[in-house]
Formats: C-alpha cells, structure tokens, sequence
C-alpha cells in the first residue's frame, strides 16, 4: 500500500518506520527534504522516502496525518487538491489550555476537520496514547494486545485503517461513527494526565476484554 505522512514527529516516525517495515510504501510529505525531522525520521529507517507534500499525496492512497492539531488545517490546505476520494488517518488531538480539549468540547478535532475536508474519508486512528506505545507497542508478559480504538463515518476506509492497526500489532476496536472522535480525545487527555501528571508508566495501554 502507498501511504504518505503530514507530520513525522513523535508520533509519526515511529509510525511510518513500522509500516515500512510491514511491506509498505511510505513517503514522507515534505517542503524541505533536509528538515531535522525528515532526517531523524530517515536515520531510523532510511527507505523511508521523501516527496514534495503534493506528490506524495497524489501517489498515496492512505494519508497519515500528525501534526500538531494546531497546523493541521494549514497542512492540509496545502494539498488540499490532491486528498479527493483519499483516506485520512487523523493522528491529531486538540489540546487546549492546562490540558483541557481544544474545541472546548463542542466538537472533535477529527469532526472539525473533516467538514475542512469533505471529500476525503477521515477515520481517527493511534491517538489515544502517547508516542511512547507507538515506538514499542509490544507487551512480553501480556497475552492480550492492547487496543487501538478507532472511528469514522466511511466503513471501507475504516476496513483499510482496522487492517494496518491489526498489521501494527493492536487490536482493532472499531467504535463507531466520527461522532465517537470526541470521546477518543477525551481518552488521549486522560492518558496525558495520568501519565505526565500523575507519573504512571508511558507504557500504558488499554485493553478489550471480553467473556
């Protein structure tokens, strides 16, 4: 599969490394190929490759976006003619003041930005734990894997996405429809504050179990 990634930071590198390695064709989407993030992103793995944002998006069918939420509109903006008919994977979260929710919990992130991009089908993915997870998501003294919930309004794209989490090693936990994205924020702030307020372990996870 093609994918290309906006934003290949913490969250994305680690991301994009692992695809990779998975078969993928990964393309980092960028203006300045020398940038310190493309080049920490490539000293992880150097077949990662680099585009300008609108080819890489163009040749792309799934488009990985991590960025900050803060300039993830203006990303988007910038190749906004080339994501028609694209599946978006929103890696973002709004975090607002004191670790509050960005959009005053009125509306998600993911919502927000779908009405930014109509025709493109948005599904919320890997936003409910720190970086740390997704650099290392495996657990040697668990029998289960622990879960990565998701959500969107397109049920082929969130088939596509559901397969890449399970590919990544989650377990794919498909909760519902992009109205859903709100309360997955909500969980990546209780993570955040658990975590680097509270001082529990980066490592973290939630799991699904059933009986």
């Amino acid at each position: 599969m093609k994918i290309a990634f906006i934003g290949y930071g913490n969250v994305g590198a680690p991301l994009a490394d692992h695809l990779q390695r998975l078969g993928h064709q990964v393309t980092l989407a960028a203006k300045n190929p020398e940038s310190d993030s493309v080049q920490k992103a490539q000293a992880i793995n150097p077949a990662l490759q680099v585009a300008e944002p609108l080819q890489a998006v163009s040749e792309a069918s799934v488009i990985f976006l991590a960025t900050p939420f803060q300039v993830a509109s203006e990303a988007l903006q910038q190749v906004q003619a080339a994501l028609k008919g694209k599946i978006v994977v929103d890696c973002t979260n709004p975090v607002g003041a004191g670790l509050t929710h960005g959009l005053n919990n009125t509306q998600s992130g993911s919502e927000y930005l779908q009405a930014f991009i109509p025709n493109t089908a948005l599904v919320k993915a890997f936003t409910i734990y720190g970086f740390e997870n997704f650099q290392d998501n495996h657990f040697l003294n668990s029998s289960s894997k622990p879960a990565m919930l998701y959500c969107g309004n397109n049920k082929a794209a969130k088939e596509t996405v559901g397969q890449l989490i399970e590919q990544l090693g989650w377990q794919a936990l498909d909760t519902g429809e992009l109205n859903q994205a709100l309360h997955l924020e909500h969980m990546t702030l209780l993570w955040i504050k658990m975590v680097r307020l509270q001082g529990r372990s980066p490592h973290l996870v939630w799991a699904a179990l059933e009986r």
